[in-house]
């Protein structure tokens, strides 16, 4: 069986990553015993400029978006995606805008836990997030949120009280804008092929389909 690697460049704040993910999953499920495929999630941020303790939310989304009608109409349509695959968008109770590198840090640490762990936490990020309301943008609520998906949440608070992986994580989310990534979620597959957005579980089927029919010999 044919082995394929994706690393899925993201930000825990994007709803289109959260479906992105959500189409993953089903595609992966639709290649069982197709393809063997590991998962990689990598950081990016689409708000880096926001301060530790975040901004208000609804304020924020209303000025980048141009108006509270915009938002309606974004949330309109998000919830009736979500709604197709399996997300529950509360976006009514999302109050904070946070910075998300401390949440990226954790998924980096996750990721060192193996595939399964660093999945659990990004499912859970998400949720935490556009359906829990939960902030982010707290240590506490990152710790209490690793403890929950299955990391050990004490070895969590040391690591952010001692800084670990902080420059690292930002040297990652440079390179994906150096390699052009100006969008999330973007899938990289096998580090030569990129998909980008949240496409249907359909299409990312088919192109994962595809990429492991062109690795096979001739």
């Amino acid at each position: 069986m044919h082995h394929i690697s994706i690393d899925v460049v993201s930000d825990v704040v994007c709803p289109w990553c959260y479906l992105g993910k959500a189409r993953l999953d089903q595609a992966l499920a639709a290649l069982s015993g197709e393809v063997i495929v590991t998962v990689s999630w990598r950081p990016y941020q689409l708000n880096p400029d926001l301060p530790p303790e975040g901004v208000d939310h609804k304020a924020h989304l209303a000025a980048k978006l141009g108006g509270q009608a915009a938002v309606d109409q974004a949330h309109a349509r998000l919830e009736e995606l979500g709604r197709a695959d399996g997300i529950a968008f509360n976006f009514d109770a999302v109050r904070i805008s946070p910075n998300t590198l401390d949440a990226h840090r954790l998924v980096r640490w996750a990721g060192t836990e193996g595939a399964a762990i660093q999945d659990a936490v990004v499912t859970a990020l998400f949720k935490a997030n556009f359906e829990e309301g939960r902030n982010l943008g707290d240590r506490a609520e990152l710790v209490a949120i690793a403890g929950e998906a299955g990391m050990q949440a004490s070895v969590v608070e040391a690591l952010f009280d001692s800084g670990a992986d902080r420059e690292a994580v930002l040297e990652e989310i440079e390179m994906a804008r150096n390699m052009g990534v100006t969008g999330v979620p973007c899938f990289i597959i096998d580090n030569q092929y990129a998909v980008m957005g949240a496409q249907t579980v359909e299409a990312m089927t088919a192109a994962l389909r595809d990429i492991t029919q062109m690795k096979m010999p001739n």
